[in-house]
């Protein structure tokens, strides 16, 4: 409505303009140079009005918008005015400001509700650009960075070197563990960076959480599993010994003492040797857990070089070739991109993959159409990983969490350390081993590198 009645004025005072030039030129050559003066001074009025119509109006919309960009919102125009198109002009420009205003406040109110929200938050929370300069921290982060205020990450110095070294190399998606040491305590730190977008500049967002607490609870509760398992291991392998023992001890020292040279019959003699055969059966196998043990405790560091992962695959199809064949079970293998490679130390990865296809072969023991897919390839975290899948029956609940102990298994032969040993070496790569398992549907265990 207000720019149809802006045309409309500007249309009016044009046509006004264009009949008095018509008019001065008629005059002029029909030498009625008086009536030719007054329209030209008649003329030039117009013209001057028209430039002062257009530059106030102008003027008023440009000091307008400079209000609203120095928000400066109690800005009022007058409404009662000789010219109506004006005075609709005025009544947009304030109503047009109340609105703008109201969307600042509620904006204002909305800013301050997250910082609250972000300020109270038991996660440590900072932003900062390419120059290192910080955007925004909350408490929570200056508090576990032992550093107020934080204005830019090169503070993070004075606490410690190589957590300034860790922030000015973090790129988005990182994930990493710094442990922070002071003359106080010693916080275990987790951080994770993402990439975000602000007001046109690119900013890196990262959260710092103190996973001590969490870490003190995994380690007691791995510590328990541990202990259940290896006493469950030693107490079968004890209790025989006692036993048999105790029988034996019996028979050459019965309650009214020990029984002489010439009284020991034939059969005594025999189930003596057969106990002490099983003492010793029994000792062997004692021998061979702390064996297993000290296999888990002394992993070497790989030694790592760069390997197409489709050549890793190959290997891995040979040395389960065999037991493809015996157990009739389709083994696939694939690696996408074809030309992807890994740095990692080929014997160890080896290992690893062979223990999860075996594993995955005796999941599938009674299946009729059983699957094992290999698979190598790159994340959308850009993060290079190798996956083995297969449709077995999948790994029950109330075990998954064990399959990572060391000695626990559900097989009847085994000492129980391969998977464990296997996380060790992926460990030692840098990397990390998952299972994903729905039982009926099939399981999946994840190499991340």
């Amino acid at each position: 409505m207000v720019s149809r009645n802006i045309y409309f004025q500007l249309l009016f005072r044009i046509v006004l303009i264009t009949l008095t030039a018509f008019g001065l030129a008629y005059f002029f050559l029909d030498k009625h140079y008086i009536s030719a003066f007054f329209l030209l001074v008649l003329l030039i009025a117009q013209t001057a009005y028209l430039i002062r119509y257009v530059k106030h109006t102008n003027r008023k919309i440009a000091y307008y918008f400079d209000a609203i960009k120095n928000e400066y919102f109690t800005l009022r125009f007058p409404e009662k005015l000789s010219l109506k198109s004006l005075e609709e002009l005025n009544h947009s420009f304030n109503m047009l400001n109340r609105m703008i205003q109201d969307i600042h406040l509620k904006k204002q109110i909305q800013e301050q509700y997250y910082k609250e929200i972000l300020k109270q938050a038991d996660i440590g929370i900072v932003t900062f650009n390419k120059k290192g300069h910080i955007i925004f921290s909350n408490p929570t982060v200056e508090r576990l960075l032992n550093h107020r205020p934080l204005n830019h990450i090169k503070q993070l110095a004075q606490v410690d070197e190589n957590l300034y070294a860790l922030f000015e190399t973090l790129k988005p998606f990182d994930r990493k563990l710094f442990q922070l040491t002071n003359e106080r305590e010693r916080r275990q730190l987790a951080l994770k960076a993402t990439a975000i977008t602000f007001e046109g500049e690119e900013l890196l967002l990262v959260v710092v959480q103190d996973i001590h607490q969490e870490l003190d609870e995994k380690e007691t509760d791995s510590w328990v599993r541990l202990i259940r398992v290896l006493t469950h291991e030693i107490m079968n392998t004890i209790a025989p010994i006692t036993s048999i023992s105790e029988s034996l001890l019996k028979y050459f020292k019965p309650v009214k003492g020990t029984v002489m040279k010439d009284k020991l019959r034939k059969d005594l003699m025999m189930n003596t040797t057969k106990g002490l055969e099983v003492i010793h059966e029994q000792g062997k196998d004692l021998i061979s857990f702390v064996q297993s043990y000290r296999t888990l405790l002394n992993v070497p560091e790989p030694d790592r070089e760069i390997i197409k992962a489709s050549k890793l695959l190959g290997r891995v199809h040979v040395l389960m070739g065999q037991h493809d064949e015996q157990a009739k079970v389709q083994l696939l293998f694939a690696s996408e991109p074809e030309n992807l490679e890994l740095f990692i130390d080929e014997k160890q990865i080896s290992q690893v993959l062979v223990n999860l296809a075996k594993n995955a072969l005796h999941s599938l023991a009674h299946s009729e159409q059983g699957i094992i897919k290999i698979t190598a390839g790159i994340n959308r975290e850009g993060k290079k990983y190798i996956e083995v899948w297969d449709n077995g029956p999948g790994i029950p609940d109330d075990i998954i969490e064990e399959i990572f102990v060391p000695f626990f298994t559900t097989k009847h032969t085994g000492t129980g350390i391969g998977l464990s040993l296997s996380k060790q070496i992926m460990r030692l790569h840098g990397g990390s081993l998952k299972v994903h398992s729905v039982p009926h549907h099939g399981t999946s265990f994840v190499m991340t590198f």
